[in-house]
């Protein structure tokens, strides 16, 4: 007698294992979807090939990945188109499927085979697939409010581009699209969770390719900080915070000095800086003082700049003196150089009482110029 059929199934190979993806998600169809039964059936099933998907690529914890199968599963995932099938099923996906598919995202992000990223390349040869993501991305934010599915849905997205702005073509085709412009709006939404998420999108796509933010900038400069001084006015006080130190972060990249130059030299943005050096947060007021501190120390100070300091020195003089670190301590050090430039360090109470003395000494000899009222 046999009893074959005790046997365990042959393990899939890449190709095999690829088609039973896009077969499962393919299923996800609207008649599926509209049908309860059908649906869970069919997110079981996917949930069961994502896992198979997960092992092939990172091994079950006792035995390691195939390399060179795991190269064939890559290579099949863009021939197969099933990149943009994750992209445009997640959203129907359930809990351990949308995680299983986060972490694989990752992963297959990082497979070279020869010389090229095949799914990276995939995704610059479509990359609408980043315009659906931060659009999911809007959409689940906007309905997360009463709805945890949602709000984990919103979450994923997130963690999905923020994989892909690890990737400098793919974090440079962001800032220059549209959707670049949604993050503005969605890091002041009210649930904590899905703004800070937002956030880290935002503070990614500004922070982590120097050159493309710089390019970015520049060529943006105008319509970027306009719309960056609403965060830095924003009544949310973890957006003041929260954008007041990306702000100094980005600002200071030497591939961004000249956007430096250039924004300290604007009396708007001077007047933004002495208003949050009020800021009812001590916190607030410290990460304000150190860039309030580089318009002062600024040795090429235009007029219009030197009037405002002079016409505000006595208040100013009064926030300056008040004015102590506590838990705001700067991690920067300012050169009062005739080129003045920034070192990172840890800076001590001491030191921030010797920047405070310097800038308030500068601030006191403006005042003191003839032919500025």
């Amino acid at each position: 007698m046999s009893f074959s059929f005790f046997k365990p199934s042959r393990p899939k190979t890449p190709q095999e294992l690829v088609r039973a993806i896009k077969d499962s998600l393919l299923a996800l169809d609207t008649k599926t979807v509209a049908e309860v039964q059908a649906l869970k059936k069919a997110l079981e099933e996917v949930e069961k090939i994502f896992l198979a998907m997960r092992v092939m690529l990172c091994g079950d914890g006792e035995v390691e990945p195939n390399l060179d199968q795991v190269s064939q599963l890559a290579l099949e995932i863009c021939k197969e188109d099933v990149l943009a099938l994750f992209i445009h099923k997640l959203p129907i996906l359930g809990w351990e499927a949308r995680k299983d598919l986060v972490h694989c995202w990752s992963m297959l992000l990082k497979q070279q085979v020869g010389s090229t990223c095949c799914c990276v390349e995939y995704i610059e040869n479509h990359l609408e697939l980043l315009d659906f993501l931060v659009v999911c991305v809007v959409l689940y934010y906007s309905n997360s409010v009463d709805d945890y599915d949602n709000k984990e849905i919103a979450l994923n997205c997130g963690n999905i581009l923020r994989e892909c702005i690890k990737i400098p073509t793919l974090a440079k085709y962001l800032l220059e699209s549209p959707s670049f412009e949604l993050f503005f709006k969605y890091v002041e939404l009210p649930n904590f969770d899905i703004a800070s998420d937002a956030f880290s999108t935002f503070k990614d796509l500004l922070t982590k390719h120097e050159d493309a933010v710089s390019e970015y900038l520049t060529a943006h400069y105008d319509e970027f900080f306009e719309e960056y001084e609403k965060l830095l006015s924003s009544s949310n006080y973890v957006t003041r915070r929260q954008s007041l130190k990306l702000l100094s972060e980005f600002l200071l990249e030497t591939p961004n000095s000249h956007i430096m130059k250039r924004y300290i030299v604007e009396v708007r943005y001077l007047k933004v800086m002495m208003t949050l050096l009020k800021d009812s947060s001590k916190n607030i007021q410290i990460s304000a003082f150190h860039i309030f501190k580089v318009f002062v120390a600024n040795p090429n100070k235009p007029r219009d700049i030197k009037v405002i300091l002079a016409k505000n020195h006595e208040r100013l003089l009064a926030l300056l003196h008040n004015l102590s670190p506590g838990k705001g301590k700067s991690t920067l050090i300012m050169s009062f150089a005739a080129n003045y430039c920034f070192t990172e360090s840890c800076a001590d109470d001491d030191q921030f009482e010797e920047e405070k003395e310097l800038i308030i000494k500068e601030i006191e000899r403006v005042s003191r110029l003839p032919n500025l009222e």
